[in-house]
């Protein structure tokens, strides 16, 4: 009989010319969180075409989907995809600084990059499928399209309406580069707990803020006094949660709070009130205790902001994720797994491509111009004890990602792939983002990474499907850590609606045609 990962890794070679150029149709659409319109249809396409049922739209979210395969009894392994990117981070697959033809800098661009994630865990897949069915392997796969994961917005919802329940064992995967979590799998300190909420102001009633002038035959005369409104608000809410910050949390931790003000309400300066005005906090913490402490300063301060204002207060949620649950099963083998494949390598192009930015930033081109982490592996153990020399003995988890969710409902194992990026010469402040931006667009330099990570997944997914006692040993210790007392709910409702109809930044048509949201202006882009 064949070797199934044999056959994974073949067929992840032989197929390199198409799933790169797939990789940079997603790279290129680079669609924002909750509008990736056309990369979620992208991929439930490919999917179909490989044979998968694929429900899109699934859970309410319209750029999600569900797809299943079955190639007889055995376990059900999983896998997903994310493909949204960042506003404000538009470039060019170049190496200068420059947006995507036509566009605005201020559209989209994948920063991580979720269109190597999404490509690489589909590669992944879909060697797997093809393994399984030359030799013979039988069980189900199961793969997600996650929109949204830059709010943290949809693997929340999917567990919540139960597509994650009868998964025995999920791989999630991402690139990576925050040393020392590079070419490896997590094992202890696993992302911790993520709350993102947005504040509306509205407000209504402008005219019964006082007495208005009784000459005027204008409700709310121009030169009378009126409402403060809703910017007034949010302009409060902004100040005094920066004035409070220091009061909501010890500074240990690592925690952080940011906000963005969402576009709302009147587009033009009009001597009238504003009605509408929303701002989104998000903060990440290592402990749901945290969390809440910061929830309870940020309402509080909602609350008398709307009152100085004269407005009403609006709350929505858009994440409230748990910490997330390790699993040393599932992380021994998939780093097992990488093993046998290897860290990424970069070849003359890419290499040339990198010292070719460094010379347009005024730099000298390095002979080696790469991070050597990037191309070394590190064990998990040894990664989470170099993690480790940098927090408090009490904090036990770090940074945020919606996986964690996933980590409540099945076995799951946290894979990082490095993700190309350079290496600073000595006494250099650090690359400008547009760099890394880059990188993830230049196929020699962003498809070792897909193709060590397509082919770690594949190689992951066939061991769990030819050995039940893996999956016995990975179901095992996932109850051990999330049952009893130890289980902590879902901190929304099974009926959540995701706030899918919200004013998030994205691509519009026009009589101008299609563009970011932001149109281009010479003034602004220089």
């Amino acid at each position: 009989m064949p070797n199934p990962t044999r056959l994974a890794h073949d067929w992840v070679d032989a197929h390199h010319a198409e799933w790169s150029a797939w990789h940079r149709t997603i790279w290129e659409w680079a669609e924002p969180a909750w509008r990736e319109y056309r990369s979620a249809a992208w991929f439930v396409a490919r999917l179909r075409e490989a044979g998968f049922e694929v429900e899109a739209g699934s859970a309410g979210m319209p750029t999600a989907f569900a797809a299943r395969w079955s190639n007889g009894a055995g376990a059900t392994v999983a896998g997903y995809a994310e493909y949204d990117a960042v506003p404000g981070n538009c470039q060019a697959a170049s190496t200068r600084r420059e947006p995507r033809a036509g566009l605005s800098p201020y559209a989209p661009g994948h920063t991580d990059p979720h269109s190597a994630l999404g490509i690489g865990a589909l590669a992944g897949i879909l060697a797997t499928q093809h393994a399984m069915r030359a030799s013979g392997t039988t069980g189900t796969l199961r793969f997600f399209g996650e929109p949204a994961e830059k709010v943290q917005g949809s693997k929340l919802v999917h567990g919540l309406r139960g597509y994650y329940d009868g998964i025995d064992a999920l791989v999630s995967y991402h690139p990576f580069y925050m040393l020392p979590l590079c070419n490896t799998t997590r094992w202890d300190t696993h992302c911790g707990a993520y709350y993102s909420r947005i504040y509306s102001f509205i407000c209504d009633d402008a005219e019964t803020w006082g007495a208005a002038d009784g000459t005027s035959p204008i409700a709310a005369a121009h030169s009378a006094a009126r409402a403060p409104g809703a910017n007034v608000a949010l302009m409060a809410m902004y100040s005094s949660a920066k004035a409070t910050l220091e009061s909501m949390l010890a500074h240990s931790g690592g925690w952080s709070l940011n906000e963005a003000i969402l576009t709302a309400g009147q587009a033009t300066a009009d001597n009238l009130p504003a009605h509408l005005a929303q701002i989104n906090y998000a903060w990440r913490t290592p402990e749901i205790r945290m969390a809440e402490s910061i929830l309870e300063v940020l309402d509080r301060n909602a609350e008398h902001a709307a009152a100085i204002a004269h407005c009403r207060l609006v709350k929505r949620w858009v994440s409230r994720t748990r910490p997330g649950v390790a699993n040393h099963a599932l992380a021994s083998l998939a780093y097992r797994n990488l093993e046998a494949v290897g860290a990424p390598r970069y070849g003359e192009e890419a290499i040339a491509l990198a010292r070719e930015i460094q010379a347009n930033l005024g730099l000298a081109p390095m002979d080696a111009p790469y991070l050597p982490a990037c191309e070394t592996l590190i064990a998990p153990e040894e990664a989470e004890r170099e993690l480790r020399q940098s927090m408090p003995a009490w904090q036990t988890n770090w940074t945020s990602d919606d996986y964690v969710e996933m980590t409540w409902y099945a076995p799951t194992v946290r894979l990082y792939i490095a993700r190309p990026m350079l290496a600073a010469p000595p006494g250099y402040a650090g690359y400008p983002a547009w760099v890394s931006n880059a990188l993830g667009g230049l196929a020699p330099c962003i498809d070792p990474t897909i193709e060590v990570a397509a082919k770690t997944i594949a190689g992951t997914l066939l061991d769990l499907l030819a050995n039940p006692g893996l999956v016995a040993a990975a179901r095992a210790e996932f109850e051990a850590r999330t049952g009893g007392e130890k289980f902590v709910a879902p901190l929304l409702p099974k009926d959540f609606a995701p706030p899918i109809d919200y004013r998030w930044p994205e691509y519009v048509t026009t009589a101008r045609g299609a563009e970011w949201w932001i149109p281009a202006a010479p003034e602004l882009d220089g």
